[in-house]
Formats: structure tokens, sequence, C-alpha cells
């Protein structure tokens, strides 16, 4: 008998040297093989015969080898193979497909699934590209015996097609043999670690049952079903996924509210002095969010609450207004942001609007001197410096807090989990268990205890992350989310047209320049490349410069460029003393000139969905309306055509976070790494939505027990197997 935490090794037809291909693809033990689930199936009960195929379908043949071969054109080889049934031929083409020269045998079985197209030529039928599997090939099987019950797991029901591994060695046929021997020699019953409740709440099968249905569907399955991952099979095993992540996250929200924490003071004090600090009259959902913020605030246990907010919808006020807070109780804040143009933007704005109030605001990041970190630093150490703003540098083992009680960041699916927690745990010794200051401002209050406290944490957004994502990639924190825009802003007027309409576009360049306006244009590289026709930031900055517009002032800006340079462009175009601002996505976010009333992006079609709005919202910051002009060159992919036309049909960044997702994958949203995000065996964020949520709520109501739906013996067993079996799936996501 096999067990789940059996190593792959040990598998009969497997070995150390297969293990070795299986291990690069994450598949280590018995359980990881079955969660490796097939990505689509093929319905060889009926497959169809050659006659019955119509153009434009997507079909499954079995039928015979008749003839093979390559032939030579002047654009590339093509190899062509002819199947049959009886009279009945079908022709299959493959492009550039050199490999299949040997492949194909006379009288050889093979199955053929694609879609039907009409050769041109001729008229007749034929499979372009086919996916194809040899069946009953002795060279594959061996002995006869093998081969035949090779055969009985092929022909005559649905099969299980999975992706090749180790370079097309672990084919799908091999897949298909391996796991049906694996699922032969499980224990009669395998034990369910999902509690008996959620199971009847969600009609759960067995897991035993859920592993052979979704490997080796029943005859009566619906293809429909299987395709889209609905059968109750995929159901069972997509929630169990979910739910232990969710119980995971759970329990970590519920740990984190059993620390010791700052209960910050929100007297009457505190409140004038948020009130004296504010421009502008705040937007019902800045009060909303500002509201959570601060009760989170006052509580004894620490706050972990992400802040989401379209582009300029007035999220970095809200973090000064919780700033406040913390630096009127005596403790000190720091605000990471993942790039210097961005740290210097915000530190620009608390000069602005703190420092006038009395407030000591300092920046560090990488660029600046050695003297002046030591300055900084000392500045920190000291507790002097109240609101402390930087990048990277902050988490720098030289720096140290006096008193941190707040941590903003900002952005932060550009850092890893642990960079957050790096940071959080700079909060030095004077930090104590429930310790509630009423220093004045920068002055230390007395220390009650030598137990430290945690760090509020508040964590910013501009990109809009669909609920499916913040449930996951923010499960460990609530979420406030600023959905209205403050008044005043004009809607942004989006337009695609193709490069070769330039002369219009620059002609309305100048017309904007000449209303006193400022104009970006951005460009996808920095260099032209032989490899690709994009064109790059540094020749057009000086062909617009030199050619289209010699008579405005045109800057450039771009990542390589000095620190200083950098910030010495930025504050020119700040102080409108130049006209068209060159730039790659460098001022993608941090960037805000009220002045700037359009935005051209060249080869719009190479950038991702999510950037796009990025780019967009550096502009209709003013009373004045604003252009966002995408400039398309060259064939634009089907991706890139959704990917634009959602850009000019909206501008709420949430719908446009949804398609990005769906186009993307979460994986690619953010960036898997970077963003810590959790790596599924058989779960899709995009395809599974309804059943996250469901997981969640029943992850809560588990941890809310025991009670006359969870005993305390189910609710430890489940938590036992989440700790041993699900840590990987969510990884990082137990920190910090």
């Amino acid at each position: 008998m096999l067990e789940p935490t059996t190593a792959v090794q040990y598998v009969k037809g497997i070995g150390p040297r297969l293990a070795d291909v299986l291990n690069a693809k994450g598949i280590h033990t018995v359980n990881d093989l079955l969660h490796y689930l097939p990505f689509r199936y093929e319905d060889r009960v009926n497959p169809r015969g050659i006659s019955e195929l119509r153009a434009g379908e997507m079909a499954t043949v079995i039928a015979e080898v008749r003839t093979s071969g390559l032939f030579r054109t002047r654009r590339m080889p093509i190899f062509e193979m002819t199947a049959g049934q009886g009279r009945s031929r079908l022709k299959c083409i493959w492009f550039n497909a050199t490999y299949l020269r040997d492949r194909f045998k006379p009288g050889q079985l093979v199955a053929l699934y694609g879609k039907v197209e009409e050769d041109r030529r001729g008229g007749d039928l034929q499979l372009v590209q086919p996916q194809f599997e040899i069946l009953g090939d002795s060279s594959e099987e061996g002995d006869s015996g093998e081969q035949k019950a090779a055969s009985s797991l092929e022909v005559g029901r649905i099969i299980p097609i999975y992706e090749s591994a180790g370079q097309g060695r672990l084919t799908p046929r091999w897949f298909r043999r391996i796991i049906h021997n694996v699922l032969e020699n499980l224990p009669p019953e395998l034990p369910d670690p999902v509690p008996a409740a959620v199971r009847r709440h969600l009609s759960l099968i067995e897991p035993r049952e859920a592993l052979w249905r979704v490997h080796w569907p029943d005859p009566g399955e619906s293809l429909q079903d299987l395709q889209a991952s609905r059968t109750p099979a995929h159901v069972r095993l997509i929630f169990e996924e979910l739910f232990f992540l969710e119980l995971g996250l759970e329990l970590k929200r519920r740990e984190q509210k059993a620390q010791t924490g700052i209960a910050f003071n929100l007297d009457s004090r505190v409140r004038e002095a948020i009130k004296k600090i504010l421009p502008f009259h705040p937007t019902g959902a800045q009060k909303r969010v500002l509201k959570e913020i601060a009760s989170d605030m006052e509580k004894p246990f620490p706050m972990r609450r992400l802040l989401q907010g379209d582009v300029g919808s007035g999220k970095t006020i809200v973090a000064f207004e919780a700033a406040i807070i913390a630096i009127e109780n005596g403790y000190q804040v720091a605000l990471m942001a993942p790039t210097e143009i961005l740290a210097q933007q915000h530190y620009f704005s608390a000069r602005r609007i703190l420092e006038n109030a009395g407030y000591r605001v300092v920046l560090l990041t990488g660029s600046v001197e050695e003297d002046r970190k030591r300055e900084i630093r000392r500045h920190i150490g000291q507790g002097s410096a109240q609101l402390v703003i930087g990048t990277h540098a902050l988490i720098e083992q030289k720096v140290e807090f006096d008193k941190l009680g707040l941590v903003i960041v900002d952005e932060q699916h550009r850092f890893g989990v642990m960079q957050r927690f790096k940071l959080m745990k700079k909060s030095g010794d004077g930090n104590t268990e429930g310790h509630v200051g009423t220093a004045a401002p920068g002055r230390p209050a007395e220390r009650s205890s030598a137990i430290q406290a945690e760090p509020d944490v508040l964590v910013m957004t501009a990109t809009p992350i669909p609920r499916t994502l913040a449930l996951t990639l923010y499960g460990d924190l609530d979420i406030s989310v600023i959905d209205e825009m403050p008044p005043g802003r004009t809607p942004i007027v989006t337009r695609r047209v193709s490069d070769d309409r330039a002369d219009e576009v620059w002609q309305f360049v100048r017309k904007q320049v000449a209303a006193g306006h400022q104009v970006y244009v951005v460009y996808p590289v920095i260099e032209e490349n032989e490899e690709n026709a994009l064109k790059a930031a540094n020749k057009m900055y000086k062909e617009l410069g030199k050619k289209i517009f010699p008579d405005l002032r045109v800057g450039l800006l771009h990542g390589r460029m000095d620190s200083d340079l950098k910030e010495d462009v930025m504050r020119l175009f700040q102080k409108g003393e130049l006209d068209v601002l060159v730039s790659t996505t460098v001022i993608e976010v941090g960037v805000d000139v009220a002045n700037a009333t359009v935005m051209v992006v060249e080869h719009a079609e190479r950038f991702g969905l999510s950037q796009l709005h990025q780019l967009r919202g550096r502009i209709g910051r003013g009373g004045a309306k604003s252009f966002c002009i995408l400039m398309t060159g060259g064939k634009v992919s089907e991706d890139g055509e959704r990917r634009l036309d959602a850009m000019v049909r909206t501008t709420d960044g949430f719908r446009i976070a949804e398609l990005d997702l769906e186009l993307r994958g979460p994986g690619e949203f953010f960036g898997t790494r970077q963003a810590g995000m959790p790596s599924f065996q058989v779960a899709n964020l995009i395809r599974d939505r309804q059943l996250l949520e469901a997981a969640k709520l029943e992850a809560a109501a588990v941890l809310a027990g025991p009670n006359k739906d969870f005993s305390k013996e189910e609710i430890d067993r489940a938590l036992r197997h989440m700790r041993t079996h699900w840590q990987k799936t969510y990884g990082l996501v137990e920190v910090g």
C-alpha cells in the first residue's frame, strides 16, 4: 500500500532518476502526484468519425496512420501525416516539426485532437498542429501485456490529458499509467481532514473518490464540467486547498490580535492636530477609512490593515493623518516606498503638509551621501525624527528606531513579505505592553514595561486589487477601500490611435502646451534593440526635442539615470519649467503634477493593463480636462486588443484590475515571488472565486468553535493537517 506521504521515487515505475524530473515540477510525494491534475480531457467514449467532421469544431479522432513525411518549403519545413478510418482520410500538418520525422509508422493507431480546418487548396478537411498520442506503440510500452493494459486506459472512456514533463520524457500516457497504478494502491479509506459540518455545507465527496473521479471520470460525466473544473471531484479538491489556505490566514489574523500592541490615545488634542494638517475637505470615503484605521489604532493589539484606492483617490493624506495619531502619542512613523522617486514624492508632500505644523520629517534612501545617512540614522535612533520616509534603506541593519509605533508600506506588492516583516521588527526598546503615549510630539513617553509591543502596520496600494487576490495576497490584513475621487476631478478622455497618425498626436500636444499645460510621452524601452522594433526613450527624446518640438522645453527621465539628475528633471517638470517629459514607466507611480493634462503612450500594446492604468493616473490631477492617447505600432495581439479596449471603455481601476487578473493570471499580476503569492496545486483564483469566498467563511466558522458544529478534536485535526500538509501552499503568508 502507498501512503499520501510516500516519496514518489518509491512508486513502481518511477525510481530516483524520474523522481528528480518530478521533483523539478514540485512533485515530491504521492499526494503531490495525485494533485497533478489533467489540464484537459478527451472524450474517447465516442470519438468522431472522419466523415462526420465539420470545419471550425474541436474534435477527437482515433485513426490509423497511413503515410507521413517531411516537406521543405521556402519559408519552413512542414510535417504531414495522413490518418485513415476505412476509406476516409484526414490530413494533419505541423509547422517547423522536424522532430516528427521518424515518429509515425504506417498501421499505428493514433488519437488526434485539434481544430478542424478546411484546406484552402483542395477543400478537404484537415487538422493543423493537432495534439496527438500514439496508442499501443510497442516501443513505448514493452510487452504485449503492458500494451493491452495501456490501451484499456486510452480508448472507450474519457481520457485525462496531462502536461508532459522532463522535456517530453514523461508523456500524458506515462502519467496516466503511473497515476492509475498509484490510485489502485492507495488505502481503501483516506482520512478526511475537512470537518464533517463543512463537508455537509458544501456537499463535498470523500477524498479518495474525488481523486479517482478527477483522474478517471465516470463515462457519463459532463465533458463541459470537466473542462471547467466544476465536477464534484474538482470542487472537493479545489475547496480543500482553499479551505486550508484560509484556515491558516484566519489563524494568523487571530494570533496577531493576541499579540501585544500599542493602544494609541485618540483624544480631542489628537483630533485637532489631524484637522490642522488637512489641506482640503476630505471625501466621505476618506473619512470612513480614517475612522476604520483610527479604531484599529486605539485597540491594544497591532493593526494590520490594507488601504486600497485608485490613483488620485487621496490615500497619502489618510496615511499622514494616521501618522499624526502615532506622533502625537510620542511614537515614530516609518513610510517605506519601493522607488526613490516615490519616496521623494512622499517626502516633499509630507514636508509641505506636516512641517508647518511642527513635525520633523526625514528622507533616507540609498543615494543619500554616507555622512548625511549617519546623521539621519542618529536622529532616527534618538527619536527626534518623527516621520521617516525611505526606500529599502530603512531596513538596513544600521537603522534603528527609538520608538516605532506605525509602519506605512506603499505599493506593498513591489516588496517581498520579508521586507515588511524586517521593518516591523525595528521598533526599538520603547514600545511597551499596553502603553498609551501622552508625551508631546517628539518626546518619548514613559515606559511602563519591558515587554515589546508590535507597531501598527498600514499597507497602501494604488494598484486596485481584485477581491480574490486580496483574500489571499493580503488575507492576513483587514481591508479599507477609498472608492470615491476628490471633487473637481475631470474624467480623463482615453483614445487609441495607430502610430501612422503621429503627426496629429504631436499637433494636439503642441496645442495643449500652447494652452499652458504639460505632457508626458512614455516609451517601453530606454535604448533601441536589434531584436525588436520598439521606439526607445533616448532616441525619441532627441527626435522630439530637435525635430518635432524644437521650440518647446523637452526633458528625459528613465530608471538608469543618476538619482540626483532624476530629481532635478522631476523638479523642473513639477515647477512647470519643462513642457514635455519623455519617460519610461519610471513615472508609473508617485509623480503628481496637476498641470500635466496629456499622457501619450507609444507602443501601448506592449504594456500591461494595470501599468497603462497607472500611467493614465499621472494626469487628470487638476481641474483641466485631460487626455490619454494610446499609440500602437504594428500588429496587436488578441490580448493586446482586449487591454486597449478596456482602457478606452473604462477608468474604473477595479474593473481594469479584474480584467488584468483574467488576462495574466494571479502569478503574473504582481510577480509571484515578490508578492509572496501562494502557489496552488489545483485552485485557480480567477476561476474559483466563489469557492474562495466559501472557504474563507467556513475557515472563520471552524476557528470560532468548539461548538455544536465543530468539536475540539475536529478543529485540532484540521489545524494539524494545515501545518503538516499545506504550509508550502502559502509559505511566507505566515510571516509578518
